[in-house]
């Protein structure tokens, strides 16, 4: 309690950081730039997973290490990064052919750099969250972040243009290496045979097929509406979708480095699993999705505010992203099931599964631009790749079906109740000429209404106490701490 509370904390950090450097960078920085990246983070992402192997989750999830495992995973991790980084490098000539654009380049020789230097902290932090050393990981995070954004914006007040992107991945990178290696003391030793990782690899290989699946599907839309419709429809929608998925991932992310290690740890105790994972379930639905109803009900303002007016035709794509999202940190969570059930091999089947669904609905609405794919996206995944992947996990386990929509019910209602208020009251509100006056009305009848149907709900009150309770606890733990 006292790791999930001080990361969440550590995030809100983060996200302040995160959200001002982007406020500042979009607005030095066109969607052209940012389309061009994005047409090299396609490739770059794809094989980028490679490197990872799904080794980090083993070491952290692994019941018995020792050094020996642990620095074959090291070298793997670091001989995967090289030759990715080689590759990345001899394709780059097949991607300006594929987008007829020479200037990606140079953008995949700067990709190229930060994937071998990923490879060298990779095994150095999945020991910090084995260890549950949560302080010094999220100081890592936060401080890599904040300096590679620096990074980013001195280079594009000074006309660096796409190349501050990519000035920002190179910082962020060499910042995490010089933090990971000084907070976990752990050194390699020399690869040598007879270390006994190969249950380990397999397991690792079954994730990395998950991975590559479920990134085919996120980032298809990217690939096509690139090739199809440029890079300004790129930009445009590769921005609304970051701007969604920044605040999940800032509350996703970190919970998963706390959540992963302490349910591996339940995985005997069926009972003690199923009610640990729920009441955090419970709570994730509570803070993200009544939060998300209010992103959408008023994404054009917050694209207009943030961004600027050049950035308006995001504002649509974000609004129906959103849609879809409402479900997104919960269903998120169900990996984390899969990973600390053991149940690598299912979670590759359900990749297949859902990417399936996920490549269907964005080639089914390509012919109608970035827009098109949004809106198809977002109505497959609502109603039916969501709900298919509850049934799926569900199917085994301490955690069922039911137990998942019994658990988020009370939060479904408070988003869906704050959905359709804010739209009513959206010509009301739209006479304050002030935009973070309107977003703050918002705000507050969102949070108002929330607490109204948690109140109002016995499941919703039995939750706000359970939430209260946990919050008490962790601040009498930081207390003793002190």
């Amino acid at each position: 309690m006292r790791g999930g509370a001080l990361t969440l904390a550590a995030q809100v950090v983060k996200f302040c950081v995160s959200m001002g450097a982007t406020i500042i960078v979009a607005r030095l920085l066109t969607p052209q730039d940012y389309g061009l990246v994005s047409m090299v983070v396609v490739l770059t992402g794809f094989l980028g997973m490679l490197q990872y192997l799904g080794l980090p989750a083993a070491t952290i999830q692994w019941p018995e290490l020792n050094h020996a495992q642990v620095s074959a995973l090291f070298w793997v991790n670091v001989a995967l990064s090289t030759l990715i980084a080689v590759v990345v490098l001899l394709s780059s000539p097949l991607l300006v052919w594929f987008y007829n654009e020479p200037r990606l380049l140079g953008i995949a020789a700067g990709y190229a750099v930060v994937i071998f230097l990923t490879g060298l902290a990779i095994q150095h932090l999945a020991i910090l969250q084995r260890q549950m050393r949560f302080v010094a990981f999220a100081t890592i995070d936060i401080g890599a972040v904040a300096l590679g954004l620096v990074a980013a914006i001195v280079a594009a007040l000074r006309g660096a243009g796409y190349w501050a992107l990519v000035v920002n991945q190179v910082v962020f990178s060499v910042t995490t290496i010089i933090g990971a290696w000084t907070a976990c003391r752990w050194r390699p030793s020399l690869p040598r045979r007879g270390a006994g990782v190969g249950s380990i690899l397999k397991y690792g290989g079954n994730l990395t097929g998950y991975n590559f699946t479920t990134f085919l599907a996120q980032n298809l839309d990217n690939a096509l509406i690139g090739k199809f419709w440029g890079a300004y429809q790129l930009g445009i929608y590769s921005r609304a979708y970051q701007m969604l998925l920044m605040p999940i991932g800032q509350i996703i992310t970190p919970l998963a480095t706390v959540v992963v290690p302490t349910l591996s740890r339940l995985a005997d105790a069926p009972e003690r699993y199923r009610n640990a994972y729920l009441r955090i379930l419970e709570r994730i639905a509570m803070l993200t999705m009544p939060l998300i109803a209010f992103m959408v009900a008023t994404s054009d303002w917050i694209v207009l505010l943030l961004l600027g007016p050049k950035w308006i035709e995001a504002g649509r794509i974000f609004m129906l992203l959103g849609m879809a999202a409402i479900f997104q940190p919960v269903a998120r969570s169900g990996t984390w099931l899969f990973i600390t059930q053991g149940r690598s091999r299912e979670m590759l089947k359900w990749g297949l599964i859902g990417s399936s669904i996920g490549v269907v609905s964005i080639v089914g609405g390509l012919p109608w631009g970035a827009t098109g794919v949004a809106a198809s996206y977002a109505i497959t995944d609502l109603c039916i790749g969501t709900p298919l992947m509850f049934w799926y996990i569900g199917r085994k386990g301490p955690v069922g079906m039911r137990d998942v929509y019994r658990t988020i019910a009370p939060a479904i209602l408070a988003a869906a109740g704050s959905l359709i208020a804010l739209l009513l009251l959206r010509q009301w509100m739209s006479m304050f000429a002030y935009l973070p006056v309107r977003l703050a009305l918002a705000l507050c009848i969102t949070a108002a209404l929330s607490l109204l149907v948690f109140t109002a709900l016995p499941t919703g009150r039995l939750a706000m106490k359970s939430f209260t309770m946990a919050l008490n606890f962790s601040r009498k733990g930081r207390e003793s701490v002190a």
